[in-house]
């Protein structure tokens, strides 16, 4: 006869996508609060009118131009000039992630 010991789980978050930043002010859509955006990697094509230094350098207007174009849910530019600065910045770090080759990124001890 065999017994089973039961131990109980705390309840473990997921973790967040690379991509997703949670926000720290959340804002609202109509009924949706929108707490996190999740960023995907631009095409040359959706950087159109912006200069990548200028992402580079974490530009704002630049960057407000660039988010609507890669978030889910998809943001207007309005909506991306009302970020939280701190919310900004952690986008905006994703972002000149993107702009990174892959080898650079492990040179700079960016990516695990």
């Amino acid at each position: 006869m065999t017994t089973k010991a039961t131990t109980e789980q705390p309840d473990v978050q997921p973790l967040a996508d690379d991509n997703t930043v949670i926000l720290d002010t959340p804002f609202r859509r109509g009924t949706t609060d929108i707490n996190s955006i999740t960023l995907r990697k631009p095409s040359s094509g959706e950087l159109r009118g912006v200069s990548l230094s200028d992402l580079l350098n974490l530009d704002v207007a630049s960057l407000i131009k660039v988010i609507p174009r890669i978030s889910r849910p998809g943001i207007t530019a309005v909506e991306a000039a009302g970020l939280d600065p701190a919310d900004l910045v952690a986008i905006g770090s994703k972002v000149v992630g993107f702009l990174l080759q892959k080898s650079v990124k492990t040179d700079a001890s960016l990516v695990a």
